[in-house]
């Protein structure tokens, strides 16, 4: 497999950005509670001299010689992480490196993904380039919170694409699933259970249920496959001898970017006898072509293009975006949580290497 090398002189950037996480480990930011992570972000720019902005615990900058009549690139990731689990035997805020690995809590979901895209935004900051970046560090990624990027997005500029930075092992997830959670009602009758009476709304929501476990969506996506159903809590009665009147079911869907959120609703009412609520049409699936420069750049470095089932920021934005980051998906959110230092090294490049061919600096 190819891999993107860094030119000598860059390898600044790597001992800025390991640095930085580093830091970042050190520094306890649970979703909500990133507002120390966001000040030592503001830090890394000040000491380079970017100017950035601030809302709530989001911090993002503009490359130097930002102009509007230019399409804007954005590049992301988030800052907030977890709470570490019982499992772990380190201390999860001491950064420890280990035989090439960064051990703490988030350095590989996300803040491996985070230095590197900090660390390719500096490098073109001052350059002139044929679009623009906004570099957003930002909050509440991780319970997809409303003051996270869904915050900063009004204070941009219409976005051409954007890179998420999450960790893939550097391949290209070019697109990704999104998430409709529906809290469904059954109504039926009471009645005594040891006599003819009532309608028994249990029976009713196992029907929807059977329904939505057999139903098959038409349209299936080349990279993510088909929509994904499942039923995941179910709540119904008050004692053994009653038919209950109301069950209660709770769907967790798994929409792909052949359907917007809106039609999947539209086929399920057309389809559940249960009244239907969605929690949130706001998870949206996400796509970027495969002809598109920055997928066919990281193609050319031989990594390969996938459709990810887990839902990221990527789900809150409305262009085409990319998901792409050094660590590997399966290591996040786990005991004793690492990456390596050449993966850092090499997001960096990866990043650098794709963007320039966008950005003809």
């Amino acid at each position: 497999m190819n891999t993107a090398i860094l030119p000598a002189a860059d390898k600044l950037l790597v001992e800025e950005a390991v640095t930085l996480l580093k830091k970042l480990i050190a520094t306890p930011s649970f979703s909500r509670e990133e507002a120390d992570t966001a000040l030592l972000i503001e830090d890394f720019f000040r000491a380079n001299g970017i100017p950035f902005h601030r809302k709530k615990n989001n911090v993002w900058a503009f490359n130097k010689y930002f102009d509007p009549a230019k399409p804007t690139v954005l590049l992301n990731s988030h800052h907030d992480t977890v709470k570490p689990n019982a499992s772990w035997t380190l201390d999860p805020f001491a950064p420890t490196v280990e035989e090439g690995k960064l051990i703490g809590l988030g350095a590989n979901d996300a803040g491996g993904c985070l230095v590197s895209l900090m660390a390719a935004f500096r490098h073109f900051y001052e350059k002139e380039i044929s679009c623009n970046l906004v570099m957003v560090a930002s909050a509440e990624e991780e319970i997809s919170g409303r003051d996270g990027i869904e915050l900063v997005l009004p204070e941009l500029p219409p976005i051409d694409f954007a890179i998420v930075g999450e960790p893939t092992g550097l391949d290209l997830a070019v697109s990704e699933k999104g998430l409709l959670v529906v809290d469904c009602t059954a109504h039926g009758k009471s009645g005594h259970a040891a006599r003819e009476e009532g309608e028994n709304a249990l029976y009713k929501a196992i029907d929807d249920i059977n329904w939505a476990r057999s139903y098959q969506f038409p349209r299936v996506s080349p990279t993510l496959g088909p929509i994904k159903i499942s039923a995941t809590i179910i709540q119904a009665g008050t004692q053994h001898n009653v038919i209950p009147d109301t069950c209660t079911f709770t769907l967790d869907i798994r929409v792909t970017d052949q359907y917007a959120l809106e039609e999947v609703l539209e086929i399920l009412r057309q389809n559940l006898k249960s009244e239907i609520k969605p929690r949130s049409v706001r998870l949206k699936p996400s796509s970027i072509s495969m002809d598109h420069p920055i997928v066919k750049a990281g193609l050319a470095l031989g990594r390969q293009a996938y459709g990810s089932p887990t839902t990221s920021d990527q789900a809150l934005l409305s262009c085409p975006s990319l998901k792409m980051g050094p660590g590997q998906s399966e290591r996040s959110h786990t005991a004793n949580e690492f990456i390596y230092l050449h993966e850092i090294e090499q997001g960096i490049a990866q990043y650098i290497g794709m963007l320039n061919s966008v950005l003809n600096p």
